[in-house]
């Protein structure tokens, strides 16, 4: 049976392509969504991107015919229009200066007006879900894009394995040890802890590559990587794939203190200063511009002042592993060796021979993510680290953001690996913070 979608704000600010999202079925758009999605035109992130594509889409839709009758969306589509409500439709008490309450009452007329047929309101507002419920109006989230039901499924990187005691002693002999899938279905350079059957004490560490190759032992780095030694299994873990050049794509997950941004911009210096290949020309460290309080625009100064506060976590790292000496750090800034700077001015480049680094990429759209991967020029290494339990990204979620999707989508290839962080080692304070507030 054909349905009718109607579509909040959020859905098309997360994804402008959410209008062609339900096959053969009509698509409506309140008057008041419209005018939401003007107010975020100008914005310079995921979230003006799509307002702007969205406008452009029901613009050339405009040409076709008339959006309030309905515009045909293509082959195997359904109509998409523009309506509004009728306050005939909707109950005296009902404040129509909320502008959500605008969006149901759109709601409200076009479930009347299509008496039998089947309406159904999509938001990612939790809110305006339990409203809608409450007006018998059915409702459902926008997860086209997620890749798992919750974080709990997401990938680790990480799997333990029972094996034979013997099997074990045969690894430290260093014995070549396969795994078959028949017994563990496992992805491209994932981490395997080999536990004994007979001792669970008993255990070993290493790096699945693919079936065809034997297990690879993890690589114990005897000097500091530009002073920086791993203090737990995850963090080796993280530095085996930072280090390793046949790996172009790394993410690494983890809560605030765990690491995971030091010990990639780290892994980029070491490779970048010391490494006699000079594979890597440079080190681009970036992060999105996600305002918590004023946005951007509203800050006193020039560009490089405004970026500062988004850009100062990035900022402390480079200094704690390059020291106190200004003059050094300049230096590295004007012969281009570090650029430090926000994500937006970096999504329409093409770098290559390059060690990116995106930090806080849990507050990145899927399709931001997609812009930023597919500009990497030939002979760069790219790090996405982030904590996808800290979204500051109104429209995204655990489950739905950018680098959730990355880990899911590129598990099963052998040009990325995955690290998930799981012990704070910032601090005593910071870890305890961490794990109780």
């Amino acid at each position: 049976m054909k349905k009718t979608y109607l579509l909040d704000t959020n859905v098309l600010l997360t994804s402008a392509d959410s209008i062609f999202s339900y096959k053969n079925n009509d698509i409506i758009i309140p008057l008041k969504v419209i005018e939401e999605i003007d107010k975020h035109k100008k914005r310079q992130d995921g979230v003006g991107a799509n307002a702007r594509i969205t406008i452009r889409i029901l613009d050339d839709l405009r040409e076709n015919g008339n959006l309030y009758e309905g515009v045909k969306l293509g082959s195997g589509k359904g109509i998409l229009s523009i309506r509004g409500y009728d306050v005939f439709d909707l109950p005296d008490d009902f404040d129509l200066s909320n502008a959500d309450n605008q969006i149901i009452g759109t709601a409200m007329t076009e479930k009347k007006r299509l008496q039998k047929k089947k309406l159904t309101v999509v938001t990612r507002d939790i809110n305006m879900r339990v409203k809608c419920d409450a007006l018998q109006i059915p409702t459902e989230d926008f997860i086209t894009e997620q890749v798992v039901s919750n974080t709990d499924e997401l990938y680790t990187g990480f799997v333990q394995h029972l094996v034979d005691d013997q099997l074990i002693d045969r690894f430290y002999s260093d014995e070549e040890i396969y795994l078959f899938e028949e017994d563990i279905k496992i992805n491209p350079h994932q981490f395997v802890m080999l536990v004994s059957n007979q001792n669970e004490k008993k255990t070993a560490l290493s790096k699945f590559v693919n079936y065809n190759l034997p297990l690879k032992p993890i690589v114990e780095y005897k000097n500091p990587i530009w002073g920086l030694k791993a203090r737990n299994k995850e963090q080796l873990f993280g530095l085996n794939l930072l280090m390793n050049p046949d790996i172009p794509i790394v993410t690494m997950t983890g809560k605030a203190g765990c690491g995971k941004t030091l010990l990639a911009i780290a892994a980029g210096l070491e490779q970048i200063m010391e490494d006699k290949n000079k594979r890597y020309k440079k080190l681009v460290v970036s992060r999105p511009v996600q305002p918590v309080g004023k946005d951007i625009g509203f800050l006193p100064g020039t560009l490089e002042e405004k970026m500062s506060p988004w850009l100062m976590p990035i900022q402390d790292n480079l200094e704690f592993l390059l020291g106190d000496n200004k003059e050094t750090i300049e230096l590295l800034y004007e012969n281009g060796t570090i650029e430090v700077e926000a994500l937006t001015y970096i999504r329409g480049r093409s770098i290559s021979n390059a060690f990116i680094i995106i930090d806080e990429a849990q507050n990145l759209s899927v399709h931001e993510l997609k812009t930023i991967i597919t500009r990497v020029g030939e002979g760069t290494k790219i790090i996405l680290t982030g904590d996808i339990e800290q979204i500051d990204n109104v429209y995204l979620d655990s489950i739905s953001n950018g680098l959730s999707y990355a880990i899911e989508k590129f598990k099963e290839h052998e040009i990325a690996g995955h690290v998930s962080l799981k012990k704070g080692e910032r601090s005593k304070v910071a870890t305890l913070a961490a794990k109780i507030l």
